[in-house]
């Protein structure tokens, strides 16, 4: 790849000596010296995007001198000045579940190019783009040490056609790597390998140009690359596409809230427990859309794998990045990891020389501030629907019995036999156990702590209790390496963690089949049965179908709820089993102390382990070499394909964007409540045979057996579409008592959201979506814009949105409104029988508008009602006349 600088910042332009080498790089203390502006107090994370517009300032790049001096304004208004600029991120980031349906887009766009009578191979990746494959692999197979072959045989079963069609991909297009299944998983790949801190590549001029490693991600959680001091954030596969094929990043300035961290954690603490009470105390806050930068004394004594697991879980308190500036202990990281000696050297002098260097006298102006002693944190767990829903241990039971009666509406005492077994299943039984995600997999710290307390706990004689479907499924090969060299992976699988394969498992929703006979006692007694995951994630129906009630825990923890297996033991002072004797065992009797989870992280976790298990990432195993692909500029979509189908999007698009129209005599589609996430619009997991999706899979004779997973079927939008609002756990308030996707169709009778939405279509009826707060909280999910699209919804009209969701939306031509003046779906008492018109669209719309909203009643009322346009940069106001973002970049490619 050449990176294009800019011309007029050619006097910030100077030269480092690193070593031998020499690199140039853009200065931002000569930036300051040219008069552009006062940097100096600026934060790290800020710095970087600042860095970013000085490479690329030139009116060809959307970038101008006024945007490089508004970020000394942002110091001097004390830490605003919500300007929109253009940025580039220096690579892209997917894995398969989002990165399937992004190279279908670009397969899809190549046809749509050639049809505009266009260049097919102008749709290619500008940038570096890896694809990490770790959303597939689903727990069928556990407890036993045949878990990890079986589970990756059926893996390659059920997705063989997206495996061709991702190598196929891999060959068609430049600037685009795989990495294979059983590798590990993409944000852990990105940490301990892809990523670089300071990048560099070839300019124009020849030279070899040092500048910050950026990315974007089609996934939400890629922002834990910033405990490395990259930065990095989640978007839509749309808007990831868009980048790919050069098209900038639209963006305010941000706001960027301080996190100062004082103190060190205390004994029998975890990096989870101290993420969890900073995503609750940042949720308060109020963080969406903002930066989150990570400072204080208290930095020196947290280890990257630390901050990487706060980076990560930063969705989750809604910032748009949680960042850890450069200091030793990233080079410290680097060189661990196996980074080479050259590139360390070239961050420290970089950082330094540039002003990214966290050193004593780092302070920099924030928006605002929040600070936690480290010392306070205690134990603790977060659920049992929201990260956020923090609960220290000791008041977990408590805490379940408390949702059991206002929360689940059930009794606590009922009991149902399990047939062939001689147990009972009531409400709070733990019936899974995973150590899976990249959140907590990444950090040695708690998964030697939690190999140490399957050690104790094994030679007490305890194990899991045999309702508890346990699972093992670590980031990357490194952490089965460490866990062997420590002869800790013997003393997991004693208690059934065995090893179940490399990916996301049970935090995607791929936590498989629980057994039968637990299941249907489940369903008999209508009970709440529980899941403790090491994940980021624990939204309604997203774990398990079967599982009501979901715990995010560290791994110590979720080896200690195995072993007990209910919620309703208080792990701080009860039993959570007898030893061989007959006595009883608690948790401090198995728990080990930091200074043996140090000793061991010191001397199994190695630069040579990181240098052995990355020696061939790309190259997979002997099932991956002997997938065979038919090559091709253009992608042949096989007819008979029900995982890979060519998109509508680009078929029959006219040369030239059309206006952005208003919207007359909209029906509602769906009205919905709070914190709404993007699992409940478009779920990632299992569906049934008598679902819209399961009944397109019946006709063409798919078993369901090999339904596999709504995620595994994001490259057939016949599939997706239909499960479009069609979590089991979300409730449209449309109809009364009703769980899962059903609305009223237009004879008024429940029905399918998806059948409804087809009726309102062929009727030529526009559609809209009414919501609360935090509306697309979640995942990155951009299905859930492009299913929202297909449905033929034209708004989504809430009180808030999520940043990601809310930029997919417009990306996939879909208007999103918020409520002014205090009104509510709930202030305007509707029902979902209204009428919609919002005017106020057409002519010279401008971000940000105030438009008119008639709502009609079903009795003739008529009410006007004014609502934010959040259509929020000029940009997004094209995407829209376009039709979406893909749209418009590919008229400019097919023009150019």
């Amino acid at each position: 790849m050449t990176v294009i600088v800019g011309k007029d910042t050619a006097k910030t332009r100077r030269q480092i000596q690193v070593g031998s080498k020499s690199y140039a790089y853009y200065s931002i203390p000569a930036a300051q010296a040219a008069g552009l502006g006062d940097f100096s107090k600026l934060p790290a994370s800020l710095k970087v995007v600042l860095e970013n517009l000085l490479r690329f300032e030139d009116n060809g790049f959307s970038v101008s001198i006024d945007d490089i001096k508004a970020f000394g304004d942002w110091a001097k208004n004390g830490g605003q000045n919500p300007r929109e600029i253009a940025y580039r991120p220096a690579r892209v980031l997917m894995q398969d579940f989002t990165g399937v349906p992004a190279v279908v887009d670009l397969a899809a766009m190549r046809d749509g190019i050639k049809a505009l009578g266009g260049d097919a191979h102008k749709i290619n990746p500008l940038v570096p783009v890896d694809l990490v494959i770790d959303h597939s692999v689903m727990i069928d197979e556990f407890g036993n040490p045949r878990a990890f072959q079986a589970n990756v045989d059926r893996e390659y079963e059920r997705n063989m056609e997206r495996y061709q069609f991702l190598k196929w991909g891999q060959g068609a297009f430049e600037n685009f790597r795989v990495v294979p299944p059983g590798t590990g998983i993409c944000h852990q790949v990105n940490l301990e390998y892809l990523a670089q801190t300071v990048w560099t590549d070839t300019d124009q001029s020849g030279a070899e140009l040092a500048y910050p490693d950026t990315l974007v991600g089609t996934d939400s959680h890629t922002t834990m690359i910033n405990g490395v001091a990259v930065l990095g954030w989640g978007v839509g596969g749309i808007e990831a596409e868009a980048a790919m094929l050069g098209q900038p990043v639209s963006m305010l300035i941000p706001e960027v809230v301080g996190f100062k961290l004082t103190g060190e954690m205390v004994e029998g603490t975890t990096g989870t427990d101290l993420v969890l009470k900073v995503v609750e105390m940042l949720r308060k806050h109020g963080v969406v859309g903002k930066f989150v930068e990570f400072y204080g004394p208290g930095l020196d004594n947290l280890p990257l794998a630390q901050r990487a697991t706060i980076a990560n879980m930063a969705p989750e308190y809604g910032a748009t990045c949680g960042f850890f500036p450069i200091d030793a202990e990233t080079l410290r990281y680097l060189r661990q990891t196996g980074r080479n000696e050259d590139r360390i050297a070239l961050v420290e002098a970089y950082a330094k020389e540039n002003g990214f260097w966290r050193g004593a006298d780092y302070a920099p102006v924030y928006t605002s501030t929040l600070e936690l002693n480290m010392g306070t944190i205690v134990p603790a767990i977060s659920g049992p629907k929201r990260p956020q829903d923090y609960l220290p241990l000791t008041e977990a039971k408590a805490a379940f019995g408390k949702e059991m009666t206002q929360t689940f509406k059930r009794e606590m005492g009922k009991a149902v036999p399990v047939k062939g077994e001689s147990y009972e299943m009531t409400s709070g039984k733990v019936v899974i156990a995973s150590i899976t995600s990249c959140t907590n997999t990444s950090n040695p710290y708690v998964l030697i702590g939690a190999g140490l307390v399957a050690r104790k706990a094994r030679a007490l004689g305890l194990t899991r209790k045999p309702w508890v479907k346990t699972s093992l499924a670590p980031g990357s090969q490194v952490v089965t390496e460490y866990l062997e060299a420590a002869g800790l992976q013997e003393d997991l699988d004693a208690v059934g963690f065995n090893l179940v394969g490399y990916g996301c498992t049970t935090c995607i929703g791929n936590s498989g089949p629980l057994q039968t006979e637990i299941s249907e006692a489940i369903s008999e007694g209508d009970l709440v049965a529980a899941a403790v995951l090491s994940g980021n994630r624990n939204f309604e129906g997203r774990i398990s179908p079967d599982v009501r009630a979901n715990y995010l825990a560290s791994p110590p923890l979720v080896v200690a709820y195995a072993l007990a297996g209910d919620m309703s033991i208080d792990l701080t002072s009860e039993p959570i089993g007898q030893d061989k004797d007959g006595k009883d065992v608690y948790l401090k009797d198995i728990w080990p102390s930091n200074h043996e989870i140090a000793e061991l992280v010191e001397k199994t976790v190695t630069r040579d382990a990181f240098l052995r298990k990355y020696a061939d990432v790309f190259k997979g195993d002997a099932k991956w070499r002997a997938v065979e692909v038919s090559g091709g500029e253009t992608y042949d979509w096989p007819a008979s394909s029900t995982y890979i189908r060519n998109p509508p999007y680009f078929q029959g698009m006219a040369q030239a964007p059309g206006e952005i129209s208003n919207i007359r005599d909209a029906r509602i589609l769906a009205l919905l409540g709070d914190m709404i996430t993007t699992d409940h619009i478009s779920p990632a997991g299992s569906f049934k045979p008598d679902t819209p999706a399961g009944r397109y899979l019946t006709e063409r004779q798919v078993a369901p057996r090999d339904f596999n997973s709504y995620g595994s079927r994001r490259g057939n939008h016949e599939i997706m579409m239909r499960g479009t609002f069609a979590n089991i756990r979300i409730r449209n308030e449309m109809l009364s008592g009703v769980e899962g996707g059903f609305t009223k169709g237009p004879n008024g009778e429940q029905t399918s959201i998806f059948d409804a939405a087809m009726a309102y279509q062929a009727a030529g009826t526009p559609l809209v979506i009414f919501g609360g707060i935090e509306y697309g909280a979640g995942s990155s999910r951009d299905w859930a814009a492009k299913g929202t699209n297909l449905l033929g919804v034209n708004a989504v009209i809430a009180e808030s949105f999520e940043r990601i969701h809310r930029s997919n939306l417009i990306g996939m031509g879909v208007i999103p409104f918020e409520f002014t003046g205090g009104d509510t779906r709930q202030s305007l008492g509707l029902t979902g029988d209204e009428v919609i018109t919002i005017e106020g669209l057409e002519g010279d719309i401008t971000p940000l508008s105030m438009v008119p909203c008639t709502i009609t009643s079903k009795d003739g009322t008529v009410r006007t009602i004014t609502l934010k346009s959040r259509i929020d940069t000029a940009v997004e106001i094209e995407y829209l006349k376009n039709g979406g973002v893909l749209q418009y970049v590919l008229r400019n490619l097919a023009r150019s």
